[in-house]
């Protein structure tokens, strides 16, 4: 994810046009690692980047205060009201998971309605180790982007993600609903692309990325993108039915 935030056309433009380059890592965990990583990977978007680690439990704020470098670098105990601050961009990784889907929308909006102006949410999930993400950018207005990433090679069909889907998303994956039509649709391609296991995952994930935008989807970026195992599409592709 970290990865797509610097590539990403929209984050890059929220961070250089802000007054005040804040980023909040929300539910970084046991360990600030994600939030050390996230900081470093950014300035080379905005050197002067400011990341904010929040945690609602106060031993893991005071676990990962050695790793802070201020004013680089800080953590704070602080949940969906952002601590009172105004970031002009928020990552919330596996932290939705621990709640039910209706209040997903809730939540959203709280930290929405805290973002500095023209500010970004990422919000979504990952397994373990970060070979299998699922997440929704949304700025003041709503969702915009759906995203998937991935290592191709840890993939036996696209639909393996779905166990990843974000929480606003997750219990939608059923027939009758648009993001099991896109899983459903990604998987054909998935299968079509098969011959070009010969030059490696990477290549059939290019060509059934390729494939599911021939087939109208609103698919975002292109092949370079692609490669890396990511595919970004308009959020309306997956908006859940009703």
């Amino acid at each position: 994810m970290d990865r797509w935030t610097v590539g990403s056309r929209l984050v890059r433009t929220a961070l250089r046009d802000a007054t005040d380059p804040l980023v909040a890592d929300l539910g970084y965990g046991a360990s600030p690692v994600t939030a050390v990583e996230l900081a470093s990977r950014l300035a080379s978007v905005r050197p002067d980047v400011r990341v904010l680690g929040l945690e609602l439990d106060p031993e893991r704020v005071s676990a990962a205060s050695p790793a802070a470098d201020p004013p680089r670098l800080d953590f704070r105990r602080g949940g969906f009201e952002l601590a009172g601050t105004r970031p002009v961009l928020v990552r919330a990784f596996n932290v939705l998971r621990q709640y039910t889907e209706a209040e997903v929308a809730a939540a959203w909006r709280t930290m929405l309605d805290r973002l500095a102006p023209r500010g970004l949410l990422v919000e979504g999930t990952c397994d373990e180790l970060g070979r299998r993400c699922c997440w929704v950018t949304l700025s003041a207005t709503g969702p915009l982007l759906f995203t998937l990433a991935c290592r191709p090679a840890d993939l036996d069909r696209p639909s393996d993600l779905a166990e990843r889907l974000p929480k606003s998303l997750i219990h939608r994956n059923v027939p009758g609903e648009p993001v099991h039509a896109l899983f459903e649709a990604l998987d054909r391609c998935w299968a079509t692309a098969a011959p070009f296991t010969t030059f490696g995952p990477r290549a059939r994930w290019v060509e059934a990325a390729r494939l599911l935008a021939a087939d109208g989807w609103p698919v975002r970026d292109d092949r370079k993108r692609w490669r890396l195992g990511e595919l970004t599409m308009d959020w309306t592709a997956v908006t859940p039915a009703g």
